[in-house]
């Protein structure tokens, strides 16, 4: 098993053909077809099952994937890291991003890194803190934002802010307007909510427990994309952190503002894995999201965020 065989399987698995991997590869179409043959052939297992819509990887090619995709990123990660230095960090951090936090937090972040930190290859992803816990523990992400988690055994988390949930409705709605949200208000609205078993839902059934109020739910889903556009079209009103509506509701697409009775409010913390060498570029990168976050926080464009202050 050697690099090409991994990375034509990768790359195979990728754009689902051959003859399109070679174009990538800038090698010869038979030449990928001979590293995909050659690595079955030293597995004892079929990777890929070869119909006329392309080539679609079977259980064992997707497991085999899996960790090349793993194997070849620390590699990459590697030269990276000992290409002879130019005076600065570098290396490839990849990092996850809570959906809510993205538009919030993703531009300031990596302008930040680019002007501070030239040598480091950021790379963001984005997903539900469900998600992002999970590529966490197998290694796809070096560090990633998640919200309401402690410390365990296998990650170290460290908080950054509090962030309160807001309620959205529609832009006629002019919640800006109104003295205070409460559950109850929002509930006398068909509500747009995250699908169950999402830990955004269980902190609001959790809210409105509280509150001893039935919300009428119009519409579950697992898009935070989807839960604004449905709300402003009309299908209903939403509870969300306040960083997912922000811009929405300060250009008007929304109308929105904190909820009371009970307030509710979320931690997002960082979270690194436990235990290895940190790479330099990584530590740089986690102090670089401190410092973003803060800044966010400090000149209100994080509204609602208390920040929590770093313990080193």
């Amino acid at each position: 098993m050697d690099l090409k065989q991994l990375t034509a399987l990768v790359t195979v698995s990728d754009v689902g053909s051959v003859t399109k991997a070679a174009r990538l590869l800038r090698v010869v179409q038979p030449a990928v077809s001979r590293h995909i043959r050659s690595l079955e052939e030293e597995i004892g297992v079929r990777l890929f099952e070869r119909t006329s819509q392309g080539m679609t990887l079977t259980p064992a090619g997707e497991i085999l994937t899996e960790r090349a995709r793993r194997a070849l990123l620390e590699l990459e990660r590697a030269r990276a890291e000992i290409r002879p230095d130019r005076g600065q960090v570098q290396g490839i951090v990849t990092i996850g991003l809570l959906e809510s936090t993205v538009e919030i937090l993703a531009a300031p972040l990596m302008e930040s890194v680019a002007r501070r930190h030239p040598g480091i290859d950021l790379r963001l992803l984005s997903a539900f803190s469900g998600h992002l816990q999970q590529w966490l523990d197998d290694g796809a992400v070096d560090m990633t934002l998640l919200y309401n988690l402690a410390s365990t055994p296998s990650i170290s988390v460290t908080p950054l802010l509090h962030e309160s949930l807001w309620a959205v409705a529609p832009p006629g709605a002019a919640l800006g307007d109104v003295g205070s949200l409460t559950w109850d208000h929002v509930t006398r609205q068909p509500l747009v909510l995250p699908v169950a078993g999402h830990g955004l839902r269980t902190l609001i059934d959790e809210a409105l427990g509280t509150a001893g109020v039935e919300p009428t739910v119009a519409c579950q889903t697992n898009s935070m994309l989807l839960q604004k556009k449905l709300v402003s079209s009309g299908t209903g009103w939403s509870v969300l952190p306040a960083a997912g509506v922000a811009e929405d509701v300060a250009t008007g697409r929304l109308s929105g503002g904190p909820l009371t009775d009970p307030e509710v409010s979320r931690t997002v913390v960082l979270a690194l894995q436990r235990g290895g060498r940190i790479p330099a570029a990584v530590e740089v990168v986690a102090t670089e999201v401190f410092r973003v976050t803060r800044r966010l926080v400090e000149n209100g464009a994080w509204p609602t965020a208390r920040a929590v202050e770093r313990r080193d």
